[in-house]
């Protein structure tokens, strides 16, 4: 897959850490993508920030092995790097999402210094615009590559509110939710058909298209031309839990895009990939052939 500036996405947004209660995994939805990026064959830049402490150099030294780019990584002595307190249930996550942490405070200056424009795509998700220093990076972001944006809404309590999510959906192109997040954002939210919730969301905020994960019942993409599209959720055989399974439909979408893929296609191949990392403890690997496979797939 050849590599240039117009076909490589920019990601914004938080690295943390995922706490269960026998291990910590590297995570933060945007850090995943970046991570299913890279070991799908792309070479993304990623921008966001760790402290200045052991869980930090963790994660530097993880970039270096993945050869991940690490100049979009911003080290910040007054923070300490993300942690979230992971609990299961039945195999779906809950989040204790601690506060203050160093990807609230992405420096603006020090991510335009490595922003690479023009850029295909930019990336970002909701939790890490939860305080005003990140956010701010991201508008200066935003306003000098002048690429489409892709939001990946991910609504984490208390870290959220209504009017200031759907600010920002309005300076997206596309924009990915899962059926809750779809009901709490929709302009109509006691419509019973999500396809109608679809439809406004995306004619209210001018989108190109809607992306909406629905668990079990699959995912659909409503488009501005009118048109729709739907995929069943593939099995999984060897389920372990569903963490990370939102990110990886969101690589592979993105990925998608970036290479004109109609979306049938991108709907398929991000089901059947979301599905394989339920197959995973945590959100990544760093098995090569794990991603080797789905590419060789395509």
């Amino acid at each position: 897959m050849t590599q240039t500036s117009r076909t490589r996405a920019v990601i914004f947004g938080e690295v943390l850490f995922d706490c269960f209660e026998d291990r910590s995994i590297l995570g933060g939805a945007p850090f995943n993508v970046a991570w299913n990026l890279k070991g799908l064959g792309t070479d993304p830049r990623f921008v966001g920030a760790v402290g200045d402490d052991a869980l930090g150099r963790q994660v530097l030294q993880t970039l270096t092995r993945w050869g991940m780019c690490r100049e979009g990584l911003q080290v910040d002595p007054g923070h300490p790097t993300g942690q979230v307190r992971v609990t299961l249930k039945g195999g779906e996550p809950s989040y204790d999402i601690l506060s203050g942490q160093a990807y609230d405070h992405i420096d603006t200056a020090q991510a335009l210094a490595v922003a690479p424009a023009p850029a295909g795509v930019l990336y970002h998700g909701s939790l890490a615009l939860r305080d005003p220093v990140s956010r701010q990076a991201l508008e200066a972001l935003r306003e000098r590559l002048s690429a489409p944006v892709f939001m990946d809404v991910n609504l984490r309590a208390p870290w959220w509110d209504r009017d200031t999510v759907q600010g920002w959906m309005a300076h997206a192109h596309w924009v990915k939710l899962n059926q809750d997040e779809l009901v709490a954002l929709s302009p109509v939210p006691d419509e019973p058909d999500p396809l109608v919730q679809a439809r406004r969301t995306l004619e209210r905020y001018g989108l190109s298209a809607v992306i909406v994960t629905r668990a079990s019942e699959g995912a659909m993409v409503l488009t501005r031309e009118g048109e729709c599209h739907q995929r069943s959720a593939p099995p999984v055989a060897g389920l372990v839990d569903t963490v990370g399974a939102g990110d990886a439909f969101s690589a592979v979408t993105l990925t998608g895009i970036l290479q004109g893929w109609d979306w049938e296609t991108i709907l398929a191949r991000a089901a059947d990939f979301a599905a394989k990392v339920c197959t995973l403890h945590g959100a990544t690997t760093e098995d090569r052939e794990f991603y080797q496979a789905s590419r060789q797939d395509w």
